[in-house]
């Protein structure tokens, strides 16, 4: 039975109340303690930390008082009973500055925000995150209020990073309950593709891409000879050990990639985490199916082929974000 214009508006209605009424610090409320490095670690220690606790990012925490933060913030960490600033986070370091550094790159730049979210809702957070900013900070127990004129004013106890991954797991959570119209849509219908892809052949030294990587701001690129045939992310540089990396960074991406997934230090071999496995999906797959490879497999994009397995373009978790949101502005 098809739906009425009322039923549509009620549904309509209830999603953008599930979105403007949910706060950010609830997503991440249950997530671990914030993974950061010293602003006195070096290359090695700083591997090491992303290794570890496998992640793609840290915060860069500091004394309060000695630096300025990025883009002029003041994030600082504070005694939740005396109020006395303990750090201040000064930036944030990523996969992708560290392969960028060591490739010879030294333009490098945080990429990320760290801001004010506690108070902010999952649909202003979409906001942030639809524009291509993959994570921020979050503190659980804001001590400041919005000045407008202060720069990322925050000081909290603690904090916990919220990211792109968390508000796409929150979607899927609620995907029959709420999300189930948007969802419904086709990848070509949804607005989520993107035909602007960076690609390198299979034959490209990963020092080489990495460069370009860096250049283009991109987190991955597919291995390209009209036909897909692999991926190489930043996220690759787990497992990789720190003295192998200049030499294996002068290997091909598909070797390098092969080289990262069989060191033992990379974890139990198993297919989801397999450079072999290409998740890929085509212009007719529904925007949940689409969700479901990327939570399943853990992945930041998904890739669009055509039944010869040809690259068509992408689709990314800032594409999905940017398109719910879209939807549900337009349909407010």
């Amino acid at each position: 039975m098809q739906e009425t214009p009322e039923q549509m508006r009620l549904k309509d209605r209830k999603l953008m109340l599930r979105l403007k009424n949910t706060k950010v610090k609830e997503i991440v409320a249950e997530k671990r303690r914030l993974v950061e490095v010293p602003y006195i670690a070096n290359l090695a220690d700083t591997i090491n930390t992303l290794v570890a606790n496998r992640v793609v990012a840290v915060p860069v925490a500091a004394p309060p008082g000695q630096w300025i933060g990025a883009g002029g913030s003041m994030i600082l960490e504070a005694d939740k009973l005396t109020g006395a600033v303990r750090k201040h986070y000064i930036g944030m370091v990523t996969m992708l500055d560290i392969l960028a550094h060591i490739a010879g790159d030294d333009s490098v730049n945080g990429g990320d925000e760290t801001g004010d979210l506690d108070r902010k809702f999952v649909l202003d957070c979409m906001e942030v995150l639809s524009k291509g900013i993959h994570r921020a900070m979050v503190p659980l127990d804001s001590q400041e209020e919005n000045k407008p004129g202060v720069e990322l004013l925050e000081s909290a106890s603690s904090y916990r990073m919220l990211t792109q991954m968390d508000v796409i797991k929150f979607v899927k959570a609620h995907a029959q309950q709420d999300f189930q119209d948007i969802l419904s849509r086709t990848v070509r219908d949804s607005g989520g593709l993107t035909t602007t892809v960076f690609a390198v052949t299979n034959q490209t030294k990963a020092i080489d891409a990495i460069r370009c990587m860096r250049s283009a701001s991109l987190l991955a690129v597919p291995g390209f000879g009209r036909k897909l045939v692999g991926t190489f992310s930043a996220t690759d540089i787990r497992g990789c050990p720190i003295a192998a990396l200049q030499p294996w960074l002068q290997l091909n991406v598909i070797d390098f990639t092969s080289r990262v997934f069989e060191n033992p230090s990379y974890g139990a071999p198993d297919l989801v985490n397999s450079p072999r496995l290409l998740v890929t999906c085509r212009l007719d797959s529904l925007l949940t199916d689409v969700i479901d490879k990327v939570v399943t497999t853990h992945v930041h994009r998904v890739w669009v082929t055509n039944d010869d397995g040809a690259l068509l373009g992408l689709v990314s978790l800032t594409d999905i974000i940017r398109a719910i949101r879209t939807v549900v502005i337009a349909d407010s």
